[in-house]
């Protein structure tokens, strides 16, 4: 199975939705599936700015017609019914085969999304041809009871769509980095399953996003790493996968 890693740097518009069109039409034939990273759609320091640029899936037919030649996973501020949610959907064979609502909303410090997003309630994993996957939004891995649940679902491979700011720094190492790979590798060797990171890069508002997105093995070895702070495609394969 091929994977391209979409390292963005998205802006807070609704630019992103024809760059993204364009990068998954690029991919078809050379990927099996395309990830792009929590909120890759909108930005994410959106506040007011949500309530004009959050999507509809009703405007989001051109990717679910991509998606019969390739598999899509992105981050998206969606309007559902009366609330918003910060959401990851999976599009393939020409359907919306699973939306994942961020069950963990931060609201501390630099974040503000419970203020504006409602949280999920639930969580499953689901069926592709390729794989049985779960799909989980930034703050759910900080979360014992999704670690719980991802136990419970035994997934092949834990998607984590992220846009984490870069913070500790300390002399030639990122702490935050070494606290979200400890989680990756926790998880899977948890669920003895593959686990795809794709962390944003870029600017807001004086945040900055510290990328490094990767693959780690059921054995918790990260067998592919992009590069922090730098915007980029990658494809990988991931090995024992259709």
């Amino acid at each position: 199975m091929r994977v391209a890693f979409v390292q963005s740097a998205p802006s807070l518009s609704r630019r992103n939705y024809s760059d993204i069109v364009n990068q998954v039409k690029s991919h078809i034939g050379r990927a099996d599936l395309i990830l792009f990273p929590e909120l890759a759609m909108n930005g994410y320091m959106l506040q007011d700015k949500l309530y004009e640029d959050a999507y509809t899936l009703e405007e989001l037919e051109e990717l679910k017609e991509l998606s019969w030649e390739i598999d899509i996973a992105l981050g998206i501020a969606l309007k559902d019914k009366k609330v918003f949610r910060n959401a990851a959907l999976y599009y393939s064979k020409g359907e919306l085969i699973y939306q994942h609502n961020k069950v963990e909303l931060p609201n501390y410090g630099m974040f503000e999304e419970a203020r504006y997003f409602s949280a999920g309630d639930s969580f499953r994993s689901f069926h592709t041809s390729h794989a049985k996957i779960a799909l989980l939004v930034c703050e759910d891995l900080w979360s014992a009871k999704l670690h719980y649940q991802l136990h419970q679902e035994d997934p092949d491979v834990i998607i984590v769509l992220a846009a984490s700011p870069a913070r500790g720094f300390e002399d030639d190492k990122l702490l935050i980095e070494d606290q979200w790979y400890s989680l990756l590798k926790s998880a899977a060797l948890q669920c003895d399953a593959k686990v795809l990171f794709i962390n944003r890069v870029g600017f807001e508002d004086g945040l900055g996003f510290w990328g490094g997105s990767c693959v780690i093995s059921e054995d918790a070895r990260v067998v592919h790493k992009m590069a922090k702070f730098d915007e980029r495609i990658e494809i990988f394969e991931i090995e024992g996968l259709r």
